[in-house]
């Protein structure tokens, strides 16, 4: 290991933190260089940087992995992203003789929390996806189809080419679906048309690059809009408001922007511990954030953005009334609604009540991550209406335990693994810093390691490495191997 990785991270029995004392010059370079290399390393060195660090175990590059199951039965998982790959992984370093089908219909497997770096120039287009073929674990049957249909009843899945599948037990993680029609007057194609864009597709992620130059360059007035259905990765549109503020100061050009920032929701950010710095850092860099308002469609050519608000009726402080609004934007971010797959509203397995009901999230008991009604289901990832962040690094904490309680179903036993809701959203408030937001279920912090010697209530120059650097191959090699 290089020297200063005793520095970033040092033992915890440790009397003195020494983060706390600067880091000289030659060792910050250092650690940049290191981090670079990091970040584009294969799967051996990772397995080699995880043992070096005493990650073995949870790498599982020791000897203390768990010992096999000889359950058997036929297991199908709908999806190839971080969470159905993930999970089929883990269970087959688990099972003896595991059968186990991915049906994905995708060519590529992408990194989608890069998506945001890629619109903040950090990242190239091609450094975040590979080929699926090369995801699809060993031992691991890949149907290159699409799911129409799930039939809980009769253990079926019907897909688009290669008709019915039975199975035995079933790993519901197909993502979610963005529902580019629900913003009026604009689609997936059509991004970056009249400045208006979208991370949350790899294409529209390059264009938003080029888009965020030119705004931050020429000036204007900028709109930022997150969505009114619960979607993923909930700080992207908060990301790419700050990074393109930093960039007007970094091109000597910020008194020429005007930015503004809307939610539909009641609040910023919904973790208050977080929540508190995010607002001190809109408030320092002029950022107004509106509340209870809701992007209703965009005309690209005028440039006009039309919005539906709630405000507080005069004549009785209880009830609000609905006004519609427009305005003009020189560029314009925004985020489509979001819901659960179309099949899975169809299927019976959907949440039934709760206002998030209509938007078809499958039902899950909030711990063992098992359908309520249906036993031999696994749901996990953002398909699901489990009450947490949509993230990747949600799922890392979800994958094992829903493995692990699925093979005790396998077995005949009750599960017995439990998920506290942990998610994080490393929100990127500049070039060079990251508020690393960590929490469970109670939405209570619940920062890890080595993240912990930090006060983490405000940005961190090591968070941003981390998200930089390190995240995407502990996503490609360590999740995706069902090793991390």
């Amino acid at each position: 290991m290089p020297q200063w990785w005793h520095t970033v991270w040092p033992c915890r029995s440790s009397c003195e933190n020494p983060l706390k004392k600067p880091i000289p010059m030659d060792t910050q370079k250092e650690i940049k260089e290191t981090l670079k290399s990091i970040g584009n390393m294969d799967r051996r060195h990772f397995v080699k940087i995880m043992a070096a660090a005493g990650l073995a175990t949870a790498a599982g590059t020791g000897t203390a992995a768990a010992a096999t199951s000889s359950a058997k039965g036929k297991i199908v998982v709908v999806g190839g992203g971080a969470a159905g790959i993930s999970t089929a992984a883990k269970l087959l370093r688990r099972l003896e003789n595991p059968d186990i089908t991915i049906i994905d219909p995708s060519d590529l497997h992408y990194y989608q929390p890069g998506f945001t770096l890629i619109a903040g120039g950090v990242y190239g287009a091609d450094d975040v996806y590979k080929k699926q073929s090369d995801c699809i674990p060993d031992g691991a049957k890949w149907i290159k189809d699409s799911v129409i249909e799930v039939d809980p009843e009769k253990n079926k899945v019907v897909t688009s080419k290669n008709g019915t599948i039975d199975y035995d037990f079933l790993v519901l993680a197909p993502g979610l679906q963005i529902n580019w029609g629900g913003v009026e007057g604009i689609s997936r194609e059509k991004l970056g048309e009249g400045d208006a864009y979208c991370i949350y597709d790899h294409q529209g992620a390059i264009r938003t690059w080029d888009g965020m130059q030119k705004f931050a360059r020429n000036g204007g007035r900028g709109i930022y809009t997150d969505t009114y259905t619960k979607h993923k990765c909930g700080g992207a549109p908060k990301k790419i408001c700050m990074l393109t503020e930093h960039l007007s100061r970094k091109y000597g050009t910020r008194e020429k922007l005007d930015f503004n920032f809307y939610t539909a929701a009641k609040e910023l950010y919904d973790v208050p511990f977080f929540t508190k710095r995010l607002l001190e850092i809109y408030k320092e860099r002029n950022i107004p954030v509106s509340t209870h308002v809701k992007l209703k469609g965009i005309d690209s050519s005028s440039k006009t953005a039309y919005f539906i608000k709630e405000i507080a009726d005069k004549d009785n402080p209880s009830k609000s009334k609905v006004v519609e609004t427009k305005e003009q934007y020189d560029f314009i971010h925004f985020l489509p609604p979001m819901t659960a797959p179309d099949f899975i509203k169809k299927s019976g397995l959907s949440i039934e009540k709760g206002k998030t009901a209509p938007e078809g999230w499958a039902a899950v008991d909030k711990q063992t991550l098992v359908h309520p009604k249906h036993k031999n289901i696994i749901v996990l990832g953002d398909a699901s209406a489990l009450p947490t962040s949509k993230t990747s690094a949600a799922i890392r904490k979800q994958y094992p335990i829903a493995a692990e309680n699925l093979i005790s179903i396998m077995e005949g036993k009750e599960p017995s693994e439990k998920y506290d809701g942990y998610a994080a959203c490393p929100i990127i408030t500049d070039y060079g810093h990251v508020l690393m937001c960590e929490f469970d279920y109670a939405k209570e912090p619940k920062i890890s390691f080595p993240l912990s010697l930090f006060d983490m209530s405000k940005e961190s120059r090591l968070a941003w490495f981390l998200k930089v650097y390190m995240l995407k191959p502990i996503y490609f090699y360590g999740m995706l191997n069902g090793l991390i």
